[in-house]
């Protein structure tokens, strides 16, 4: 069983076990880049507001949202599989998010995607689960699994602001790449997430610092 990110104590311990093995986790949280729990609700609900909110604005996200969710009631996957094309793209969502949302609805309802059940699994695991289906790429599966199920071991390698603080806060020459920051946080286990949300709240403190939007 996985111990996920649901309370400040947990946290607290992925955060002691963080500085305790790397130096530089130590002095970001010294530094105060230590983040608060956030988690936004999991299920078939969670991973649809991820979709919807990929490459477009948070207000236009958020309208978008709210058109869906009117129409989305209560938001399962059957209830998504029995809106129409029409419906769906008149509430705003493109067809490829029409198009990955119905991929999502149709593996969880045939039993292809446990989602109900990816809390407790590896995060790798779970990662490899919702990457197979079609239209959800590796920063999808682990936002879903860092913010909507609290997973401590979930990491968006792929995710720029994530990136870049690592290559602040290690000194590199150049903006490590998935690849290379999926090799950094090997020694981060099994607190990679508690990791990611250290790298993020430093990043907010570094645009902070220069007057720049997080």
């Amino acid at each position: 069983m996985v111990t996920l990110l649901e309370t400040d104590a947990v946290l607290k311990r992925g955060l002691a076990a963080l500085a305790k093995s790397d130096p530089v986790m130590a002095r970001l949280a010294a530094e105060g880049a230590t983040p608060q729990l956030r988690k936004r609700p999991p299920g078939f609900e969670g991973l649809a507001w991820i979709v919807v909110g990929q490459q477009v604005s948070t207000a236009s996200a958020t309208a978008i949202w709210g058109r869906l969710r009117a129409i989305l009631e209560p938001a399962t996957p059957r209830r998504f599989l029995a809106l129409s094309d029409e419906e769906l793209r008149a509430a705003g969502l493109s067809a490829g998010k029409v198009r990955t949302l119905r991929a999502v609805a149709t593996d969880i309802t045939e039993g292809r995607l446990p989602l109900d059940d990816l809390h407790n699994l590896p995060a790798d695991e779970a990662h490899n689960l919702l990457t197979r289906v079609k239209g959800i790429g590796p920063w999808t599966a682990d936002v879903y699994l860092l913010f909507c199920l609290g997973h401590p071991d979930a990491f968006p390698s792929g995710d720029l602001a994530v990136q870049e603080a690592a290559r602040l806060a290690y000194g590199l020459e150049q903006r490590p790449d998935a690849k290379a920051l999926n090799a950094l946080a090997e020694s981060w286990r099994p607190w990679r997430g508690v990791a990611a949300k250290v790298l993020w709240a430093y990043y907010r403190m570094v645009k902070a610092r220069e007057g720049a939007p997080a």
